[in-house]
């Protein structure tokens, strides 16, 4: 199935060696979280500037690990689609030299008046304003995998996941959709099952890829975070 068949409206926001670009029409099943946080460790080339092929590749295995946990995460996972579809056209348009990296597609985008500041219209698909909705996203599954990591065996990952929820994505949401997620939370699978859902071993191991993979999701994170503050992009309508 090609991607251009899953967009539709939504609510969004041990490495080495070569490169590993994770797309969504790969096999469904063939792939683990270990393999995709490859690409968030690749996004980052020696100034730190995020590259935005390896960005995008890692969501992408997101939305399979996402879509790997049932119906649940649809919310985020559909919407998350949509912006994904919006960057890779952008990459790929005659302009896509300027979207190489996070910080080339905000210079060219800011410099150009790219970006719609105040309220949607001219340019209500801007690059600038996509990342912002996937950037909050990634903040809420950061938030969550690290409370897998840190949290006991019988934690309850539906607590986990609306004090996730509620420190990143809940504050972009009105009160029904906010309502709505957290009931449907009350339904998600045990501590083990997420675990296992990453299919790099056991529990333990899990556990221990976490360790390594989380902080350059963080790294990833805080320097998106600190690019969109020093050109106030942070609250893009």
């Amino acid at each position: 199935m090609s991607r251009a068949g899953r967009a539709g409206p939504g609510v969004v926001g041990g490495y080495g060696g070569c490169a590993v670009l994770l797309k969504m029409d790969d096999s469904e099943t063939d792939f683990n979280l270990k393999v995709i946080m490859v690409n968030f460790k690749q996004c980052l080339n020696e100034k730190e500037e995020i590259l935005m092929d390896h960005y995008l590749s890692g969501w992408w295995g997101l939305v399979k690990f996402l879509n790997s946990l049932g119906a649940i995460f649809a919310f985020i996972s559909k919407d998350v689609v949509a912006k994904l579809q919006i960057m890779e056209r952008l990459r790929g348009s005659p302009h896509g030299e300027h979207y190489a990296s996070l910080q080339s597609m905000v210079a060219y985008e800011v410099g150009h008046q790219l970006v719609d500041l105040q309220r949607r219209s001219r340019h209500p698909d801007s690059g600038c304003r996509t990342v912002l909705r996937l950037h909050r996203a990634l903040r809420w599954l950061q938030l969550f995998l690290e409370g897998l990591r840190t949290s006991p065996e019988n934690a309850h990952t539906s607590t986990l996941c609306t004090d996730s929820y509620n420190a990143s994505l809940a504050a972009y949401h009105p009160w029904v959709i906010r309502q709505a997620v957290t009931v449907a939370f009350y339904a998600l699978p045990t501590r083990k099952v997420f675990l296992e859902a990453m299919k790099v071993g056991p529990p333990e191991q899990a556990i221990a890829m976490l360790d390594e993979a989380l902080p350059f999701l963080e790294r990833v994170y805080d320097i998106v975070q600190k690019l969109y503050a020093e050109h106030t992009l942070l609250d893009l309508p």
